[in-house]
């Protein structure tokens, strides 16, 4: 079965030459070195359409597999004018650009073709352009968008769901890593060993989703911005005091989750996914596969998870991400069912964070604070939530140290950065903390609260699954002040 980033392109010998002769930073893996590499062939290329562009990103990486020249044509299928062979293929972008979108994970876990993004997040850039090529394509012809679930998350929720359709559904998505450093990332490490829909490549297929949809909604008499202007305008956007994300009118990549749930939440997806493996099977001719019975139980019960997992909790940074410290001592694992959730505002800094940097930054003073002035073990939070729109991951063991009456040690703990006693920054950041971040950092069922950021203590109102082992002897929630 043809993979979701299998190249076939062969490189010829006289490419090699020129890696060797390119600058180190040029093989930085984020946006920012994506973005200048594509800025720097439409320098070259004046008047080069972004589809035109876009289609020849698809051929230097070797993504004609034959589900994507269903819904695009082939690559190669374009006019003289259209070629981009100087452009693309020469000494300064070649390698780069194929290495860069062609999206594989090695025996050892390292998971390339994916790119470090401003926000933090890690992103495969294959679904990402996939997505907005369907969406080019469609304004340029002035027909609705056709095929971007399927190309973007169809294909590989499903091929996924169905490869591993006997492991729990929790075990057929993800997972997620770290770089080996986020100031010059040039390897990405996974957790754990891979599914097919690894969490950049969902990443990627929900920006993919966003922006297909945003461009293929464009009127066919409006000129479409240029590629580096479509990655700069989703992923480069800069938060400012008193400007929070709710001030924030498009589609940006921290609001990936809601904004690709509000464009995918109203199709039926159960039926688009498996209406995409049938025509994965018709057109790899392994309509064999259709007959097992169990495939449609696995799509279903692999959608339950793909949209808690990533459409109803939050994004979490990883403690690796934003480059934590070692705890000291030996880490006690929380152990179920918890008794108590507590919400702190311990650490203020001199503004809420607003960026990605700023919150790592935050965050490793946060753990300064607690380790070195207060002797704790870590940070006393199992999670922090940044004006950034994203979630930290704090520690996720009992806290040893001395802190809201000693309860830590039996509760859950929940930090938000910033000075919140008159309102929280971001409605967004309020929504993580009051509906969300419980459910999905704990491990499932619904804990909603009523309740206002306040410089005293003061208890919520609180309901739990009564069905969920994990909350049902949650007994309250408790904000405490300094």
């Amino acid at each position: 079965m043809t993979s979701f980033g299998r190249s076939f392109l062969v490189l010829a010998s006289c490419y090699f030459f020129a890696v060797h002769s390119r600058p180190r930073a040029f093989h930085l893996r984020n946006m920012d070195s994506f973005i200048r590499a594509v800025e720097k062939v439409e320098d070259s290329n004046p008047g080069l359409s972004p589809l035109a562009l876009v289609r020849a990103l698809r051929r230097t990486a070797g993504h004609d597999d034959v589900m994507t020249i269903h819904y695009l044509g082939t690559s190669n299928n374009l006019t003289d004018a259209e070629v981009l062979e100087t452009a693309i293929l020469n000494a300064s972008s070649f390698s780069f650009f194929d290495k860069a979108i062609h999206h594989i994970v090695t025996d050892y876990g390292e998971e390339r073709g994916v790119v470090l993004a401003p926000d933090g997040t890690t992103v495969a850039l294959a679904p990402l352009l996939l997505g907005i090529e369907s969406g080019l394509k469609a304004q340029a012809e002035g027909t609705p968008p056709e095929g971007i679930f399927s190309l973007t998350l169809g294909r590989t929720l499903g091929l996924s769901f169905l490869s591993l359709k006997d492991f729990p559904p929790s075990f057929r998505l993800g997972p997620n890593g770290c770089w080996d450093s986020v100031d010059h990332p040039k390897l990405f490490q996974l957790s754990r060993p891979a599914t097919l829909a690894t969490d950049a490549v969902i990443n990627g297929g929900m920006d993919g989703a966003v922006l297909g949809a945003d461009l293929g909604g464009l009127p066919a008499s409006e000129e479409p911005p240029a590629l580096s202007g479509v990655l700069k305008g989703y992923y480069s956007f800069v938060l400012g005091e008193g400007r929070g994300l709710d001030t924030v009118t498009r589609h940006v990549s921290a609001r990936r989750r809601e904004a690709s749930r509000a464009i995918l939440e109203p199709l039926n997806l159960h039926a688009q996914v498996m209406e995409t493996l049938e025509l994965v099977w018709r057109l790899e001719k392994t309509e064999w596969i259709a007959f097992d019975t169990g495939v449609a139980a696995a799509v279903s019960s692999g959608l339950e998870e793909f949209e808690h997992k990533y459409w109803d909790c939050p994004q979490i940074i990883p403690r690796c991400q934003w480059r934590a410290k070692a705890h000291q001592g030996t880490p006690i694992p929380l152990s179920v069912p918890l008794q108590f959730l507590y919400v702190h505002h311990t650490y203020e800094p001199s503004s809420p964070c607003l960026s990605f940097p700023n919150c790592s930054r935050d965050m490793r003073a946060m753990q300064r604070l607690h380790q070195e002035d207060r002797g704790w073990d870590d940070i006393g939070y199992s999670f922090v939530v940044g004006s950034d729109g994203y979630v930290y991951e704090g520690r996720g063991w009992k806290h040893l140290g001395t802190h809201t009456r000693g309860h830590n040690a039996i509760g859950y703990g929940v930090s938000i950065i910033g000075n919140y006693t008159a309102a929280l920054p971001s409605r967004h950041a309020a929504d993580l903390l009051r509906r969300r971040l419980v459910r999905c950092a704990v491990g499932g069922g619904w804990l909603a609260a009523n309740f206002t950021i306040r410089g005293h203590r003061q208890a919520a109102n609180h309901t739990s699954c009564p069905g969920d082992a994990l909350f049902s002897e949650i007994r309250g929630w408790e904000h405490f002040g300094e």
